[in-house]
Parts: C-alpha cells; sequence; structure tokens
C-alpha cells in the first residue's frame, strides 16, 4: 500500500530514478535539479533573500494570512502593541471555534465584535460565525495555483489547489503583518507519489491515515514539504485531495503542495476564481530528498485508535481481532493517562462486535460536499438506532445550500443525525464532547487524549477514533457496530457542486484594501492587553516547574483546548489553565518562580538556594525564571499560546530532548524562551531544581552552554544546547520577546 525510500531520486517523465544518469542528466544538471520541483518555484516567487539555495534561510512573504476566533484577538492585540495601521495582505478573521458563545458569558461573542471592528479599521476580511470552518472558506474562496498563505492553525493547508501553506503560531503571523518575514531554512522536499485508483468505499481520510501511520513515528517528513505527483491524481475529486492534504499536519511536515490538472480549474471555476489556477508539475529531472509510494487501489479504511491518528490499523484487522487490538491500544491507553480505569475492551460484545456511542463528521477535514454526500447515500432510508449519537457539519454554508438542496442533509436527518452548521468544536473539545468512557467515531483531524473535551484528571475519560465518513456512516446505518464502507452497497457517483455565490455576497465583510483608520475597537471585559515582558538578561538561574516524562507533549497538554479557548483573549486569565490537565501544580510553582524574580529585582530576600548557585556561579546580575522539561513537546496544534501561558508565568526557557514542530519552537522563540536541547532525559530533573545558565547570550551565538544543575544541595556540570538560530531569532530572545523587539526596532 505505501513504500519509503529513503535517499534522493530523480523525477523524469513520471518514473523516480535513484541516479541522473540513469536517463542523461549531467552532474551539473543533476546538482541544480531540486529547483525543479514545484515547491522550489513557488518558494523562491515569495523568497525575499539573496538565496533560494539547499540549506540557506530563506525570507518569505506570502500572499495571505488567516486566522479564527481563538487566535485573532490576541494577534491584532499584539501587532497593534507594536504600532499596526494597517493589513498590508488580504488577512482573514474566521469564526468558527468559539462560534456557540456558550461559555463565559459574553466574552465569545465580545471577541467576534472586536473581530469585526478591526477588520473595518485595519482592512480585513471578516467571515461571522457559522459560515464557514476557516479551512474550507480559504479553499473556496483564497488559495490558487502558486500561492502561499499563512495561518495561525497547524490544518492551514491549501496544496491540493496548487497553494503551499503553512500553520504557525500567531506572533508569525504578527510579523507578516507588519512587513517581516517568516525565515526558515530551505526545506527538505519529499514526493508523494500517488498511483491507482481507489475502491468505492475508501475515502480521503484512510489514504490521509494511512500515510500518517506510516510517516509520523519516524519523522520521515518532519520539517519537510510533501509534494504530492503522480497519475493517480487524476482519479481523485479535489475535494478528496483537499481532505488528504489537511492531514498532512499530523505528519509534522512543514507544508504540501500537488500537481494540478483540469478538475483544480473546474473546482475554482465552480467558485467563480477562474483566475486563480495553475498548471502546477514538476519538472523533468526534478529531485526530491525521498519518496512516498502510495497505491491508492490498495489502500483499504483505515481506523487511528486512541490516541493519536499515528495510532493506524486497517479497520478490517480490528474488526477481525477485536480483543487483540483493542487491549493493547488498552494497555498503551493506561500508560498513558496513568489510570488503569481507562477500558477499550469493554466496548466487545459478547459476539465479538465493536460497538461505538458517537459518531461525528466534521470541519476541514471530514465536513466536505463529497463526504457528507456519500455519507447521506449510505445512510439514506437507514437509522442510526436509538443508542448512538451522530452529528455532521457542514464545511461552510455553501455546502450546506447545495447539500440540502440536493436532499442529501434529509437523507441525513431521516436516518436520525443531527445537521449542524459550520463549527470546528468537535476537533477540539467545544462541541459533542463524548459520556465518560465513551468511544466516538470521528471524521476530523485529532485524537489525542482529552482532545474530544474529557477531562483525564478528574476521572473523566472517553476515547476517539478517527475514520472516514463513509465507514462511519456504515457503522451508524448498522446501529453502532463498527463496519467497514466496503461491505455496504451504495451510489457513489455524486451530482456536482453548485457554488452559491450570495452566501458569503451578504454575510462576510470584505475590507481588504479599504482600512477605515478612524473606527473604533471594540472591546469586550475580558480582551486585555498583553503583560510587559523585561529583556533577558546573560546570565540566568531557571527553577524547574514541571517535568513531562511522555514521549510525546501535545499542545492540548501545554494548555488545554475546550472551554479554556473562551480565554485566550486574556493572557494572564488563559495562563492559569497551563498544564492544568498533565501537572495542576505547574501553575502554583511558576508563579512562585515570577515571584521570586520580582524579589529580587525590588530587593527582597530570595530562597537561600537561589542565592547560594548565585554565588557558587559568581553572578553579580541575573534574572530568575521558571523552565519546563518536556521529551518531546509541541505536537499539534500551533496555538502560540502554548508557550505564552508560559512566558507570562515568568517561563524562560524549555528543555527538551527535541521539539515535536517547528511551530511549537518558533512561538518558545517569539516569546522570548530559549529552546534548550539536553540528551539526558526527564529522571535528571526535578521540578524545584535549579539550572544555572551562564553566559546565555553567547550560548545564543555558539549554540552550547555549560550549565549547572542544583539538585539536593549539589552542583552538577550540564551541557545544553541550541539548535541554530537566525540572527533575528537571537535578538528575540534578548529582547524578552517579539513585541519587544520590533517596538524597539520600527
Amino acid at each position: 500500500m505505501i513504500k519509503l525510500t529513503d535517499h534522493g531520486v530523480f523525477y523524469h517523465n513520471g518514473t523516480f530514478y535513484d541516479s541522473a544518469a540513469a536517463f542523461g542528466m549531467s552532474e551539473c544538471d543533476a546538482a541544480n535539479a531540486y529547483r525543479n520541483t514545484i515547491a522550489y518555484r513557488i518558494i523562491s516567487a515569495h523568497n525575499t533573500a539573496p538565496s533560494t539555495e539547499k540549506g540557506a534561510t530563506v525570507r518569505l512573504k506570502f500572499d495571505a494570512i488567516a486566522s479564527h476566533d481563538i487566535t485573532y484577538v490576541g494577534i491584532i492585540q499584539t501587532a497593534k502593541a507594536i504600532g499596526l495601521e494597517r493589513f498590508p495582505i488580504p488577512y482573514v478573521l474566521t469564526n468558527c471555534h468559539n462560534s456557540l458563545c456558550a461559555v463565559g458569558g459574553t466574552i465569545n461573542e465580545d471577541d467576534h465584535v472586536f473581530g469585526l471592528s478591526a477588520a473595518k479599521k485595519y482592512g480585513g476580511i471578516y467571515v461571522p460565525a457559522h459560515q464557514a470552518v476557516i479551512h474550507t472558506y480559504m479553499r473556496e474562496k483564497m488559495a490558487g495555483g502558486g500561492k502561499m498563505i499563512l495561518g495561525s492553525d497547524s490544518h492551514t493547508r491549501y496544496g491540493a489547489l496548487g497553494t503551499m501553506a503553512v500553520g504557525e503560531g500567531g506572533p508569525e503571523l504578527v510579523k507578516q503583518i507588519i512587513g517581516k518575514t517568516y525565515d526558515v531554512r530551505y526545506p527538505d522536499v519529499v514526493a508523494v507519489r500517488l498511483s491507482g485508483r481507489l475502491r468505492k468505499g475508501v475515502g480521503p481520510q484512510d489514504v490521509a491515515l494511512a500515510i500518517i501511520g506510516k510517516v509520523f513515528k519516524n519523522g520521515f517528513v518532519k520539517n519537510k514539504v510533501m509534494e504530492f505527483v503522480g497519475e493517480g491524481i487524476r482519479s481523485l475529486p479535489v475535494e478528496y485531495r483537499n481532505g488528504i492534504d489537511v492531514m498532512t499536519t499530523e505528519t509534522t511536515c512543514l507544508s504540501s503542495v500537488w500537481e494540478t490538472d483540469d478538475a483544480v480549474l473546474n473546482y475554482l471555476t465552480v467558485h467563480g476564481r477562474p483566475e486563480d489556477y495553475r498548471e502546477l508539475h514538476p519538472a523533468d529531472g526534478a529531485y526530491y530528498d525521498a519518496l512516498i509510494d502510495v497505491d491508492l487501489s490498495a489502500v483499504e479504511p483505515m481506523i487511528a485508535l486512541p490516541f493519536h491518528p499515528s495510532n493506524v490499523y486497517p479497520l478490517r484487522e480490528v474488526i477481525e481481532h477485536p480483543v487483540e487490538i483493542l487491549s493493547e491500544c488498552e494497555r498503551k491507553g493506561r500508560e498513558l493517562l496513568k489510570n488503569d480505569s481507562f477500558s477499550l475492551t469493554d466496548k466487545i460484545t459478547p459476539d465479538g462486535k465493536i460497538v461505538v456511542d458517537q459518531a461525528i463528521i466534521a470541519g476541514c477535514a471530514g465536513g466536505t460536499y463529497d463526504n457528507l454526500f456519500e455519507a447521506a447515500r449510505i445512510l439514506d432510508g437507514k437509522s442510526v438506532g436509538d443508542t448512538l449519537s451522530m452529528s455532521v457539519y457542514c464545511g461552510s454554508q455553501p455546502i450546506y445550500l447545495d447539500l440540502m438542496k440536493k436532499g442529501a442533509l434529509s437523507a441525513l436527518a431521516a436516518a436520525g443525525a443531527n445537521i449542524k452548521t459550520s463549527f470546528c468544536g468537535p476537533c477540539f473539545g467545544a462541541g459533542d464532547v463524548p459520556q465518560n468512557n465513551g468511544f466516538s467515531i470521528r471524521h476530523t483531524t485529532r485524537n489525542f487524549e482529552s482532545r474530544e473535551g474529557s477531562k483525564p484528571g478528574e476521572g473523566q475519560i472517553a476515547s476517539v477514533a478517527l475514520m472516514d465518513a463513509r465507514s462511519i456512516a456504515a457503522t451508524a446505518a448498522n446501529g453502532g457496530v463498527l463496519t467497514s464502507a466496503l461491505d455496504v452497497d451504495y451510489d457513489a457517483e455524486l451530482p456536482a457542486f453548485e457554488f452559491d455565490a450570495r452566501v458569503y455576497e451578504h454575510r462576510v465583510y470584505q475590507g481588504f484594501g479599504k482600512p477605515d483608520a478612524d473606527a473604533r475597537l471594540v472591546y469586550g471585559p475580558n480582551i486585555a492587553d498583553w503583560p510587559e515582558q523585561i529583556a533577558l538578561k546573560d546570565n540566568l538561574i531557571l527553577q524547574v516547574a514541571s517535568v513531562i516524562d511522555d514521549p510525546v507533549t501535545t499542545t492540548d497538554e501545554l494548555i488545554p483546548s475546550g472551554e479554556t479557548s473562551s480565554y485566550r483573549s486574556n493572557p494572564l486569565r488563559l495562563a492559569e489553565f497551563a498544564l492544568s490537565r498533565k501537572d495542576p501544580a505547574y501553575v502554583g510553582r511558576a508563579k512562585q518562580i515570577k515571584q521570586s524574580e520580582a524579589d529580587r529585582r525590588s530587593g527582597v530576600a530570595v530562597d537561600s538556594d537561589i542565592v547560594v548557585v548565585a554565588e557558587q556561579m559568581g553572578f553579580d546580575d541575573y534574572e530568575i525564571g521558571s523552565v519546563i522539561y518536556a521529551n518531546k513537546p509541541g505536537d499539534g496544534s500551533a496555538r502560540e499560546q502554548a508557550a505564552s501561558c508560559q512566558r507570562v508565568l515568568g517561563g524562560l526557557a524549555n528543555i527538551a530532548k527535541e521539539y515535536a514542530t517547528k511551530r511549537y519552537r518558533s512561538n518558545l522563540i517569539n516569546w522570548g524562551m530559549i529552546p534548550f536541547l539536553f540528551d539526558g532525559g526527564a529522571k535528571t530533573f526535578e521540578p524545584g531544581d535549579l539550572i544555572a545558565v551562564p553566559g546565555a547570550f553567547a550560548a545564543l551565538e555558539t549554540g552550547k552552554v555549560q550549565a549547572k544543575l542544583f539538585s539536593k544541595g549539589r552542583l552538577i556540570p550540564v551541557t545544553l544546547t541550541i539548535d541554530p538560530l537566525t540572527d533575528a531569532e537571537k535578538a528575540i530572545i534578548r529582547a524578552g520577546c517579539l513585541i519587544n523587539y520590533n517596538r524597539d526596532n520600527k
């Protein structure tokens, strides 16, 4: 089904070769063959640096940026603190995360009103709540061939339309707003060759999960670009391509891009934008750093069991061997949750069937026209029964309208499914949260622990498995018994989608290029400015506030999603939730450490251990701050608050074996925290330990410092390293955060 080639290959006439000489390319041409990829052409067109060579740092300016309603307030507040006057490129503000306005009194709708007022004042595009999820709108109205788009959501992926899109934390969008660049070392490009044709009943999520299962754990495409090529693309409807593409985020790749064809031209034409089409193909002789071969004809329905999109099995195997597979998943889940009450095997009936409690099809991955229409065909005339809860969310109101006109929503509703508006809530725990010990199957993006809204730390544990809409519908039609869509017969030939532009014309505020400097920003009581951050000192005493020994720590564990999203416009209030599900004592420890620094500055005596360390290190002047250790932090969401919450609580650094994603490391840097690396592992540190870092400024330059760990009354040498930083990143850390750096360097 999927084969990996972990070395460089050359593309020629649709075939891949290990050597350029195999098809007559000269050594000189081969050395520059990386320039023949689609990715290179797009990156070089957006690069403002002198070079787009392999290994060089590229400095990118994007064609558009996009945020939703749990990120745009903080981004605008940050840019405003630096001196924002107008949005220089199209900035789309969507409202698809706090759409329900269900938590925190007025504060969600206050954010929406603030967003509209900002769009009017600075010249933005404002998409009201329930109109579209962020990525569906960007596909429908903004993405196009050869473009680059930056979004403050990790699933910012529009590669199937020929757009290289990147999901990052809010500070990277701020840089674009204030005229700076997105700086990254020119990435490796990995070819994904698609061949064959999918069988009926196999959908885009099945392809995506198969790829994720193959490449996530080995880091095959981490921080690289996935470039989709091959004859198999032509057999895929564009919405299938979009559904595969959006899930590339779960591979930890940097971005993605696909070959384009007449199907993409038709998609853009239907959406009123034929001028945004570009025919994109790699040039003959293109060099790729690795190759992923995907035989679409061999892909079968897949399932990602709790608690990660990479925990992938063929659905057939799970159905045939429920006890063996669910027992193993249950064992690993108990280890992860540190709770022996977690159960999956109780979902197996006496006759060996697996029964689920809930089914969801939603969001940028699931809520497409094709997915929902095929689900409707499978469920037409059937019943979901009286025990299974099923909800479907259309990706946008134009999709909702067309499915309604064509009767697909009627079929779903008649079968017992709940039809809901465009909302991302099920993807991050703010809608359709399952019951305790519930088992939910979802065509959404993630299934991390607590991602669906349960709280394992409070004894509430639910499980989510990711599946394709087709097998979800087959399961629902079978009364909640886990079922493959290959085992049902239905009509998969769909009528063409018809886009009604009036939906957006009547509702979306199109303000780009029309800023009104006299317009007033409308604030609610929960919208607060970022607290002032001080510049870094050269000598640091870091106190360990938390040690996390999980193999991977997601941003959901660093700052939970769900109801906490309502407080993202208030940095200090949100910070109270930091690590609340992983280490409830963290906030209290971090506050005590921050108070130690405040006491030191005001001349009040600090803890005697800190004094001892300062004296032994010969520190006349230093700064006290907190630090967390995690083996591999930052998988998952792009949310900057995973870092900013630590910073406003006095954090100065993270220490890790490695960082799960570039975007989390970037968030640390942009909030003035040093992304240290350490090989020794979690057992080296305990909460309360002190780490003395002499010459932090020199460490930023050299990438290495000989620090001293003060633990149990002893000073122990520890070597901390830092992966290479750009000059701007070093300056941002020294300044204390991006706001300070840009305020001082206008």
